[in-house]
């Protein structure tokens, strides 16, 4: 077969997707074209003409577009459109108008069309206007498939524990979920705020729109505000588009921000006039405009140490403190770790049939007596590294991580002898303290005696550095 010379190829436009289309309009003439040309174009088409017999055939089948004249008897358009709407909210509305009935296209516009034409109107037009049409649908379908298949990995949010104070800390999710409440999660790191933040999202009235989680701490400085409100093209170096900060993003939903006491003194007060306002403004905009957002915030560190130090604003930390929960330390409830481990083998293990033995005595033993300095996302990293050697449960104690077997813990560790920069030193004490704390960025800043932000630079730095070598 003769390959077609690379010069001579040339890259074909995709093909729009067959729209199932509704067209209502009272020119005969129109109706016919409509019925010839559209089906030319790829599309299955349905024709009315009037409004009461597109309304009947709304109420037979569903279609993803409706093509309506505005000015039709009995029923016009704008009607049309309103009662497709509360049948088949998803149905795309374009309308025809003349061009002296203007405001009539932007009232319609208003009533949920995503466009209009003019008439008399070219084939060229409205076959353009069908092709963003379902351009439009075709990603708005990715969307939704990407969220099933997010929520499906993810699974529901489940605060894992009968302890005591995980049903306390579970029945507060209960009272303050309804509500629209700003929320502070406090507890030590690893503790699973997060997860609490989602279960307060999920159980809100806001559970089908956006849960976005942000970590304040692993933010750039020079970033910050940027990420949270957006900026427009040009407004500082490196600008060269609009970017959609976070707040703008989980508009309707919830914004979780995570490590709350690392942020910035400028931002904590720019972010306190978000707060009292519900106006964001990007940077490089001199405009504000409001979101509806819900604000749950989460740190480890004592604020009210932090306010008498000046380092974070008392009108801030009051702002955010509407209701409080706190989550317990893992080594304050013992009696939830093997449940806890049991669904985290599950969770990296899916295939596991029910009523199967999974850890044996000896192994929930060693288990229990650890302190968890990194709390239940210590856990995890053991439970997976465990998941990861055993090929079939029971989990035992050789199934575990060294530094829970004393036999193997007491062997001594092998040290550098050979010329060692201070640099060098400085990472190994850092990558010395993830691994005690199992990864755990939060306490290991705290056992090293820096802040979270230091440690993130230093991290970062390293990485840079890796990648310039």
């Amino acid at each position: 077969m003769k390959e077609t010379p690379k010069g001579d190829a040339k890259p074909q436009a995709a093909t729009p997707a067959r729209l199932k289309i509704l067209f209502a309009d009272d020119e005969p003439a129109l109706q016919e074209l409509m019925s010839l040309e559209l089906p030319r174009m790829g599309h299955e088409v349905t024709v009315c003409p009037d409004g009461l017999t597109a309304c009947a055939a709304l109420e037979r089948n569903t279609y993803d577009c409706l093509i309506v004249d505005l000015d039709m008897p009995g029923m016009n358009g704008i009607q049309v459109i309103s009662r497709a709407k509360e049948m088949a909210p998803d149905t795309d509305a374009v309308v025809l108008t003349g061009k002296s009935s203007f405001e009539t296209a932007v009232q319609a516009l208003r009533h949920g069309a995503v466009d209009y034409l003019t008439k008399p109107c070219k084939l060229v037009d409205l076959k353009a206007l069908l092709h963003r049409v379902a351009r439009q649908r075709e990603w708005i379908n990715k969307v939704r498939a990407l969220q099933h298949q997010l929520e499906r990995a993810e699974g529901k949010t489940e605060l894992v524990g009968g302890s005591r104070s995980m049903e306390q800390v579970k029945r507060l999710i209960e009272k303050v979920a309804p509500t629209n409440s700003t929320v502070l999660i406090l507890g030590e790191t690893g503790t699973g705020k997060e997860l609490a933040a989602r279960a307060v999202h999920q159980h809100s009235l806001r559970s089908g729109k956006p849960f976005v989680a942000v970590n304040c701490g692993a933010l750039p400085e020079s970033l910050i505000e940027s990420e949270l409100f957006g900026h427009r093209k040009g407004a500082f170096t490196g600008a060269d588009d609009h970017r959609t900060g976070l707040f703008e993003v989980a508009h309707g939903g919830t914004i979780f921000l995570d490590e709350i006491g690392e942020l910035p003194k400028s931002m904590q007060a720019k972010l306190l006039r978000v707060l009292e306002s519900g106006e964001i403004r990007r940077v490089g905009d001199n405009n504000a405009f409001e979101v509806d957002v819900r604000v749950v915030c989460a740190t480890h560190r004592n604020l009210s140490e932090m306010v008498e130090s000046g380092d974070f604003r008392e009108d801030l930390m009051y702002r955010i403190n509407t209701f409080e929960i706190h989550l317990p330390s893992l080594r304050e409830r013992v009696g939830d770790i093997q449940p806890l481990a049991e669904h985290l083998f599950r969770r990296f293990r899916p295939s596991l049939k029910p009523g199967q033995t999974l850890f044996t005595p000896e192994a929930i033993d060693l288990l229990a007596k650890h302190s968890w300095p990194g709390n239940v996302r210590e856990l995890a990293n053991v439970i997976e590294h465990a998941t990861i050697l055993c090929d079939q449960p029971p989990i035992t104690p050789d199934h575990l991580p060294q530094r829970f077997d004393s036999r193997k813990a007491s062997a001594p560790k092998v040290r550098i002898t050979g010329p060692i920069s201070l640099r060098d030193l400085e990472m190994q004490a850092i990558y010395d303290a993830l691994d005690r704390h199992g990864g755990n960025k939060p306490a290991a800043a705290e056992e090293l005696g820096v802040s979270l932000k230091t440690l993130y630079n230093k991290l970062n730095q390293t990485v840079l550095s890796e990648k310039a070598a």
